[in-house]
């Protein structure tokens, strides 16, 4: 936020400097510490501008390498334990089928490798909640036909592109919980019928999400054997809820 803020009054500074620059250079009275402070700040104002172009671009590139399909390590071990290995790198959590402990990364991201010692076993149970998991990343977890639950609260880069992959667990996803995703909006939750199986879906916090009291009647209309939780029938539209309160 400061790097754009910075870019932007760069951009509206920099033809003043150029004026100043320009009349400067013509004025005897401008002393020759003005000007250079003056040539310093006009050449200072691009650098800002290409370290943020490649602050922007870094960050782009850092985003696609945490969502790389880990497609040689599903080759050599199988596709339960390449989604282990991809959720436990985000530093998420792993259930697999039969068992009732999760394997799970510290705070520091570090884990066991025992979850290698179940290469046979399905996945049932994946939390990726405050990851940057995106549609590329989804790329990892979507040949789990077993997976019963998922947990994706707060990713940023969750959106309603991404959500829509989630029809391939029609057939055995029974909990989902999408809370706090701020990029995820109604279009994104319509996507969402494909999923019959349902018991359990938690649509709280979701920040793009207006007149939440009809979209809590719409899901229950698509999905009615899933208790919904995060949204009542009382909540409005928001954006019109904030601007009587500025009224008011």
């Amino acid at each position: 936020m400061a790097a754009s803020r910075v870019l932007q009054n760069a951009k509206v500074l920099l033809p003043v400097l150029c004026r100043v620059s320009r009349d400067s250079s013509s004025s005897a009275s401008v002393s020759p510490t003005k000007h250079r402070v003056q040539h310093y700040l006009y050449n200072s104002f691009y650098d800002i501008e290409a370290i943020i172009n490649w602050s922007v671009r870094f960050k782009q590139w850092n985003l696609r390498r945490k969502n790389a399909h880990y497609a040689y390590t599903e080759r050599l071990y199988g596709k339960y334990v390449a989604a282990a290995y991809y959720t436990l790198s985000q530093r998420g959590g792993v259930r697999f089928q039969g068992h009732k402990d999760w394997y799970r990364a510290d705070r520091r991201g570090k884990f066991s490798w025992d979850f290698l010692e179940h290469k046979e076993v399905p996945v049932e149970c994946i939390d990726l909640s405050r990851s940057p998991l995106t549609f590329r990343g989804l790329d990892n977890i979507v040949s789990l036909k077993e997976l019963r639950e998922l947990y994706l609260n707060n990713c940023p880069h969750l959106d309603d592109w991404a959500l829509s992959r989630l029809h391939v667990f029609k057939d055995s996803l029974e909990v989902l919980s999408i809370a706090g995703c701020p990029s995820i909006t109604e279009r994104g939750l319509a996507t969402l019928h494909h999923l019959q199986n349902l018991r359990y879906l938690d649509l709280s916090d979701l920040s793009s999400v207006t007149n939440k009291g009809l979209i809590r009647i719409l899901m229950e209309e698509v999905l009615p054997k899933c208790e919904i939780v995060g949204i009542n029938y009382f909540d409005g539209d928001q954006r019109k809820s904030s601007h009587n309160e500025l009224q008011n």
